[in-house]
C-alpha cells in the first residue's frame, strides 16, 4: 500500500522537527503529540543549541483551566499512548542513560507506572544509592519481575546443556526416552508381517547417553561491578543462580571494584544479589583474581571465569603473573569482556592480549555459550 503525501510530510517533520514546518505543513493531532514527546526529551540535546534551535521541552500542556509543565509521569504516559513497544523501549533507554534522567527510576509515582525491563534495570542499579527507602522497595519490584523474565529465557536454555545428549552408542538400558526407532525398525524387519502390514519387534534398540562428570568442578565467576558492566552483572546474577544446584557443579559468584565481595551465599537470589551490587568507582582486578585463585579447590577441575573491561586500576603486572600461574597449574581462565545476550565488548584491548598470552580464553560470550563451554569442559 502507498503511503499518503500527508503522512510521509508528517514523518519528515517529526525526524526533521519544528525548523522544516514551514516545509512540510503542520502537524496533525496525534503527531503533534508524537512531536512534544519527542521534543521534551530530545530538546535537551546540547547539539540544538549549537545549531540555533532553542529547547521546546517544557512548553505548556493546553487543556483544563490552565498550563502545566511536562513531567516524567507525564511523558511516561505519553509515549505508551502514542508509540509502539520498540520505540518506548529506546525512548526510555536514552532517557535514563543518554539523558540521566533520574526521575524515571527514583520516583515512585513513576516507578508505578513503568513496564520492567532490561535498560530500567541497569538504571535501578545505577541510581539505587539516591533512592529513599520507598523508592527502593518499589524499585526492587521492579529488579524482581526483570529477573524473574531474564530466569524464565535463560535457565532452561543454560540447564538443557547439562542434561546430556544422546550418542551414537547402542545401551543395554532400556529406557522410553533412550529410543532408538531407526536402528529398532532396522534390527528388526525381518520380522515383518505383510499380511497384517505389521512389525514385530524382538530386539528393540536403545541409544546411550553421555553426560558430562560434573563430580568435582568448580566455576568461579567474578564479575566487575564498574558502571560500564551493568548488563553483564545482571547476565552474571542470572547465570550463577541457573547453574546453583547442579549435580557435582559448585559455583562462586564474586564481585569487585578496588575491593572483593563474595556474593556465593546470596547466588540463589539473584535480585538479592544484584540490590547489594555497587556499580561504579575504582577497579582493581588483579586483588579479585588473587581471591579467586584462593578459593581454588582442585586446579585441573575449577573454572574461573572473570567478567570484566580489562581496564585495570591495580597491578596489571600482577593480574597477568596470578592468571599465568593459575593456567599452569591446570585451571581453565576464561576473560569475557561481556557477558549479556548482545555479547559485544568494549575492553582494553593491550590488557586483554595479554592475559591471552598469559593462557586465558579471551571473549565475549551469550549466558548459554557459557554454560556450553563449562559443560565441554566438565565433560572430557
Amino acid at each position: 500500500m502507498t503511503e499518503a503525501p500527508e503522512a510521509g510530510l508528517e514523518r519528515w517533520r517529526l525526524i526533521l522537527g519544528r525548523p522544516a514546518e514551514h516545509c512540510t505543513g503542520p502537524l496533525g493531532e496525534r503527531a503533534a503529540a508524537r512531536d512534544a514527546a519527542l521534543e521534551w526529551l530530545y530538546g535537551r540535546d546540547p547539539e540544538q543549541a549549537a545549531r540555533g534551535i532553542r529547547p521546546d521541552r517544557d512548553r505548556d500542556r493546553t487543556g483544563g483551566d490552565g498550563a502545566s509543565a511536562v513531567t516524567a509521569v507525564d511523558w511516561l504516559d505519553d509515549i505508551h499512548r502514542l508509540f509502539p513497544r520498540e520505540t518506548i523501549e529506546r525512548l526510555e533507554r536514552d532517557a535514563v542513560e543518554r539523558y540521566e534522567i533520574h526521575e524515571i527510576v527514583t520516583d515512585p509515582a513513576v516507578l508505578e507506572r513503568v513496564e520492567p525491563n532490561p535498560t530500567l534495570l541497569r538504571a535501578v542499579l545505577r541510581t539505587k544509592h539516591l533512592m529513599n527507602p520507598e523508592v527502593l522497595r518499589l524499585a526492587r519490584r521492579l529488579v524482581e519481575a526483570v529477573v524473574r523474565q531474564l530466569l524464565d529465557r535463560l535457565a532452561p536454555e543454560i540447564r538443557q546443556t547439562f542434561t546430556g545428549t544422546r550418542s551414537r552408542r547402542p545401551s543395554r538400558h532400556a529406557q522410553a526416552r533412550n529410543f532408538d526407532f531407526h536402528a529398532t525398525v532396522r534390527a528388526n524387519l525381518a520380522h515383518y508381517q505383510p499380511a497384517e502390514r505389521r512389525l514385530l519387534i524382538e530386539h528393540p534398540r536403545f541409544h546411550s547417553r553421555t553426560r558430562p562428570h560434573l563430580e568435582q568442578w568448580q566455576l568461579i565467576l567474578l564479575v566487575d561491578q564498574s558502571g560500564s558492566m551493568a548488563g553483564s552483572v545482571i547476565h552474571s546474577a542470572v547465570t550463577a543462580a541457573a547453574l546453583w544446584g547442579l549435580p557435582g557443579l559448585k559455583t562462586h559468584l564474586v564481585a569487585f571494584d578496588t575491593s572483593v565481595v563474595d556474593l556465593t551465599g546470596e547466588v540463589e537470589d539473584p535480585v538479592e544479589v544484584l540490590m547489594r551490587v555497587q556499580l561504579g568507582g575504582g577497579t582493581d582486578i588483579a586483588r579479585a583474581v588473587d581471591y579467586a585463585a584462593g578459593l581454588v579447590d582442585s586446579p585441573r577441575r575449577a573454572i574461573v571465569a572473570l567478567v570484566t573491561d580489562f581496564f585495570e586500576g591495580g597491578d596489571p603486572y600482577r593480574l597477568v603473573r596470578t592468571v599465568r600461574g593459575l593456567v599452569e597449574q591446570g585451571t581453565t581462565v576464561l576473560g569475557l569482556a561481556a557477558l549479556d545476550e548482545d555479547a559485544v565488548p568494549a575492553y582494553d584491548r593491550q590488557l586483554a592480549l595479554q592475559l591471552a598470552d598469559a593462557g586465558a580464553h579471551v571473549g565475549a560470550m551469550t549466558p548459554g555459550r557459557l554454560a556450553a563451554f563449562v559443560a565441554e569442559r566438565l565433560g572430557r
